[in-house]
């Protein structure tokens, strides 16, 4: 059936990291697809428990309406009427309520039983077959296989130990084809898990609104038709896919039977080849613990570019171990371990040493080693191939440039440059001029000052630094996961593996790198000048975050820091965000206080000039009280026989009007 993907069962006996990841594909899938068969069997649930409920409300109404005849109303009378149209009702509800019960019946049938079957027999057979693919008994008994000493040499241990190997890598052989099995028949079953249930589902309600209409039904009947031909074409192809996977199965265990033994196979049925054009697989490598002490670890190694790398489980990209070119390769006497080769490099300052699961698989490596000449190394390829230390790019950085992130010919600084031995011949200058002590820690007393502000926020962290560089775009949200690989990869291609550890401390107004020895700040971020952080996907111990400057032309600059963290790099970024928000609340209830105290101000201001205002309006009415007592008549003998007193105005108007009336007396 196009689009089902499946797992390849011919690589179970290999079990690399590239199955390993495609498995974990898989398994991905196979989660989702249980939590959304939860989801959807919860769902279903409630419909049928809901029709079964309607069902017994149903039946409970109609025998409800069958005994109204029994009831004694203390004000109703005999009805015929109702009592006739109530049983009426009562035989139509009743026949609807069988039809709600067939129609639960069928619901069960059809819809709940297809589920309820995937639910827990396909998904319990995978959770149980998980259980088993994750037993480390096959590790337990190559480790074991592996620390077989070769001066105390005992037949009967080593014959158990083989034994041991044999079966565990049989049964984890075995396992694994029926896992892969199951897993691949699951992307046909989740099909016919989803269809089946629906079908019966609208099966179930046609046949039940067929009792009331049929031509109704007739396109959903064809539609549903197409629908249970192609779950039949499916479960068709499905048994079929089965059937070619169980003759792999059995076809790979017959073959893969004589290279379960970890010894050396026959070699006339299994001769060593000399031209091998590629070669992988699983090695134990010798780290050194100590001055002359050293531990083995198994990993996959493999070859890329005229490199020899190594990926252990989990990991996403692999690492470079040695360049091969003109490297030498021999085989080495090891007291501990058997089969054993060292690769050195070609100035002879790294030594690998290696051991192999058999002898041919030595003989065929060191060959392989030797002889290998890649078709184009030259000094661009092989900064490409280390470029894969680190992280992978995402999806997303693979369309983009990489110039849209970064700036081209970016210089990386991986030390921390601390501007203090400048600062203490300055600061030490101003002591001596002004008569005061110097800061034994090189800090001034502003700096001192500026650290003793009151912080809600104080988190202080350990992370080494790795490097920083120019970006381009800081918005970016792969712009950090990019600037991590390309320091990682830098940090690879110079060996440059020391870092300068610090303390970082998170306050509500800016992030300090503090020297841990003399406490002396290395260097300062304003927290508002920084853009982005974000830890890395894979591995949460690195972070970085993104410094937005400005110049003093008007012109910006961006500049990404890595950091790796003792603990989860995601808790410093959350830290990180937690104090902006702080500041940004702090800056808001500022202004908001900003703000009411000038609205404070205003009004106090207007009630002042409304103060003023009516004084002036006082003043005003007092002088017109006094202009008109000052107008009133005087000498004027009042009705109760006391005198006003006249101004000499009214008294002057008074007498010339008594001489005009003595006038016009004589010219009468």
């Amino acid at each position: 059936m196009p689009g089902i993907e499946k797992l390849p069962i011919e690589e179970t006996l290999e079990d690399s990291p590239q199955t390993r990841s495609l498995l974990g594909v898989f398994e991905e899938d196979t989660a989702a697809i249980s939590n959304y068969c939860t989801q959807l069997y919860q769902a279903m649930q409630r419909i049928y428990d809901a029709q079964n409920e309607l069902s017994a409300a149903t039946h409970l109404t109609s025998r409800l309406l069958k005994e109204y005849d029994k009831q004694r109303f203390p004000l109703g009378g005999d009805d015929e009427v109702m009592s006739s149209t109530l049983q009426q009702f009562a035989k139509v509800i009743d026949e609807l309520s069988s039809c709600h019960a067939v129609l639960s019946t069928q619901l069960a049938d059809a819809m709940m039983f297809p589920i309820t079957q995937f639910k827990e027999r396909d998904l319990k057979e995978i959770k149980r077959l998980t259980s088993l693919f994750l037993s480390a008994d096959h590790d337990t008994a190559i480790n074991r296989y592996s620390r077989l000493s070769k001066k105390r040499d005992n037949d009967k241990v080593r014959a158990e130990v083989v034994e041991d190997v044999y079966t565990s890598r049989k049964k984890q052989h075995q396992t694994m084809m029926h896992y892969f099995c199951s897993l691949n028949t699951l992307q046909y079953k989740k099909k016919t898990a989803l269809l089946e249930p629906l079908l019966g589902y609208m099966q179930a309600q046609i046949s039940f609104f067929k009792l009331g209409s049929e031509n109704l039904t007739q396109q959903w009947e064809d539609f549903l038709g197409t629908i249970g031909t192609s779950v039949q074409n499916v479960r068709r192809e499905m048994e079929e896919e089965v059937g070619q996977m169980q003759q792999t199965i059995q076809q790979m265990e017959r073959s893969c039977d004589p290279l379960y033994v970890p010894c050396d196979p026959d070699p006339a049925y299994s001769p060593v080849c000399r031209s091998l054009t590629r070669k992988q697989g699983y090695l134990h490598i010798r780290n050194k613990t100590g001055l002359v002490s050293s531990s083995w670890e198994r990993q996959y190694f493999f070859t890329q570019g005229g490199n020899l790398m190594h990926q252990a489980r989990g990991e996403v990209a692999g690492g470079l171990v040695t360049d091969l070119d003109n490297c030498s390769v021999m085989a080495v006497d090891c007291d501990d371990r058997r089969f054993c080769f060292q690769v050195t490099s070609f100035d002879g300052k790294k030594v690998v040493t290696l051991q192999a699961e058999s002898r041919k698989d030595c003989e065929e490596v060191s060959t392989y080693f030797i002889y290998m000449r890649p078709s184009s190394k030259g000094r661009t390829g092989r900064a490409s191939s280390i470029s894969s230390v680190g992280s992978e790019p995402s999806p997303a950085l693979s369309v983009l440039s990489l110039d849209a992130l970064v700036a081209p010919e970016t210089p990386i600084q991986f030390d921390i440059i601390s501007p203090v031995s400048e600062e203490n011949s300055g600061q030490s200058k101003t002591a001596a001029q002004c008569g005061r002590r110097s800061n034994p820690f090189g800090e001034s007393g502003d700096s001192t000052s500026e650290d003793s502000e009151d912080s809600i926020l104080h988190q202080l962290f350990i992370v080494q630094f790795l490097g920083s560089m120019e970006v381009k775009t800081p918005e970016s949200a792969d712009v950090i996961s990019e600037t991590m690989r390309q320091i990682l990869a830098a940090r690879a291609i110079h060996n440059i593996f020391r870092m300068t550890e610090s303390h970082l401390l998170v306050t509500c107004g800016c992030l300090k790198l503090i020297d841990p020895q003399t406490q002396v700040t290395r260097l300062r971020f304003p927290l508002s000048s920084v853009v982005h952080c974000s830890s890395h996907q894979d591995n949460k111990r690195l972070f970085g975050f993104v410094l937005q400057s400005s110049g003093g032309r008007g012109d910006s600059r961006a500049v990404c820091y890595i950091f790796e963290s003792n603990n989860d790099g995601e808790k410093i970024c959350d830290s990180i965000g937690l104090a902006k928000q702080i500041a940004l609340h702090s800056e808001m209830d500022r202004k908001a206080v900003e703000k009411r105290k000038e609205q404070d101000k205003a009004k106090e201001k207007q009630q002042e000039e409304l103060s003023k205002q009516r004084q002036i309006e006082k003043d005003l009415e007092e002088q017109s009280r006094l202009i008109a007592a000052s107008s009133r008549p005087a000498n004027q003998p009042a009705s109760d026989g006391q005198f006003l007193v006249l101004s000499n105005s009214q008294s002057e108007d008074s007498d010339a009007g008594e001489e005009g009336k003595k006038k016009g007396e004589s010219e009468a």
